[in-house]
Parts: structure tokens; C-alpha cells; sequence
């Protein structure tokens, strides 16, 4: 009987083990890098979208249509500048959002579900990541990425954030004024960015860039 609790305790143990084991990371769910000829400004539109399973969502007035010299627009500059084809805020008279959707899928940012993303940001701007779960609610998160002279590449673990509802129609924070510790990412419909504010226009005032995007994780049928 001793000899069969010496032999009974490693195997449990081995299994516990076995079951705590962490999930793998996720794979790559889309990537963007937007199009853009040389020495380019003008309203971002679905023809700046390089994915060609990838829907192009504005929001505010970060939609520009009938207004051209508003919205987020899409730049890419020639040398001397170095710079990624990105998106600009500049241009937004109020508050603005842009976002992508798989036309296929929902994605699954659940566990270690993350962005992504090249950036940079002028002034008091603060450039944060935003959701459309399956519902139709819309989130903004806590973390946020702020004052960059040159750009930088940022990752963001969605699991690690606390979100808060947004009126995503004027993009504004919803009155309710609540944190959501722990929503649903199952079913992610749509990822973008704000800085929840207007942009100042030309030159170093106040503004956020967006560059190269990458989100990972696991694509779920719509």
C-alpha cells in the first residue's frame, strides 16, 4: 500500500500540472498597412484599406465624405521624412474614431488576445483602443499611449485592460460613466483607435497617428 501512494501522488500531481498548463498565443487575425501613394494627404477612405477582407468603420467626425477638409485623413510623406502610411486626426473639427471589421468573422480576444500597432502622438492627445463587441456596445480602454516625438510600436493585451463605454456616434464617453472590469471579447465585431478628442490641424499642435496594425486572435464564424 505504500508503494502505491508513492506511485499515486507524482500522477496526480503530473496531471494538475498538465491542466494548469497556459493556452498557446494566438495567431496573427489580420494585419494593416494601408495604402497610400507618395506624398499623400486626404480623407482616409476604403481604398486606403490594404487588406482586401477588411472594412473600413469612421466615426464622429472622422468621417469625411461630404466634408473633405474634416475627418481623419491618410498620409504618407516622401524622404527626407521617414514615416509609415498611417492614419491622421488632425483634421477632426470634434472628437473621431476609425475602425476595421473582417467581413467574415468575429475575432476572439479572450486570453491573451492582443494589438499591435505603430504610432505616434502630438500634444495632450492620448491614443487608446477601441471595440464593437457582438451586441453592438462600444468600449474604450485604459490604456493609452501618449506624447511621441518620433514613432514607436506599441502591444496591448486586451485582457489586461478595464474599458468603459463610448457613444460611439459623437465619440464620447457614454453618461453612464461606468467601468466594465471584465466584458465579453468572444466576439469582437470591430478594433480601432480615438484619442477622444478634436485634432488641431497642420503642425505639432495636437493629434494622433496610426501606422501598421496587427490583431491576434482566434477567428470566429459570423
Amino acid at each position: 500500500m505504500k508503494h502505491r501512494r508513492l506511485l499515486f501522488i507524482p500522477l496526480c500531481f503530473s496531471a494538475s500540472v498538465l491542466a494548469q498548463a497556459p493556452a498557446g498565443p494566438p495567431s496573427l487575425f489580420f494585419r494593416e498597412e494601408w495604402k497610400a501613394p507618395t506624398d499623400v494627404e486626404h480623407p482616409v477612405s476604403q481604398e486606403s484599406v490594404a487588406g482586401a477582407n477588411l472594412e473600413l468603420k469612421l466615426y464622429g467626425d472622422g468621417v469625411g465624405g461630404m466634408k473633405p477638409d474634416h475627418g481623419i485623413w491618410i498620409v504618407k510623406h516622401n524622404p527626407p521624412m521617414i514615416e509609415p502610411a498611417h492614419t491622421w486626426s488632425g483634421m477632426c473639427t470634434a472628437s473621431c474614431a476609425f475602425a476595421l471589421r473582417d467581413k467574415d468573422n468575429y475575432v476572439d480576444l479572450t486570453g491573451l488576445g492582443k494589438i499591435r500597432f505603430e504610432y505616434k502622438v502630438a500634444g495632450f492627445h492620448q491614443l487608446r483602443p477601441i471595440v464593437k463587441l457582438a451586441d453592438g456596445t462600444w468600449l474604450a480602454g485604459d490604456h493609452a499611449q501618449g506624447l511621441s516625438a518620433d514613432w514607436h510600436d506599441a502591444e496591448i493585451t486586451l485582457a489586461d485592460l478595464r474599458w468603459r463605454k463610448i457613444d460611439i456616434k459623437k465619440v464620447i464617453e457614454a453618461p453612464d460613466g461606468k467601468w466594465i472590469e471584465h466584458p465579453d471579447l468572444s466576439k469582437v465585431d470591430e478594433i480601432g483607435f480615438t484619442d477622444l478628442m478634436a485634432g488641431s490641424g497642420h503642425g505639432p499642435g495636437g493629434w494622433s497617428d496610426v501606422g501598421r496594425i496587427e490583431v491576434y486572435g482566434k477567428p470566429v464564424k459570423r
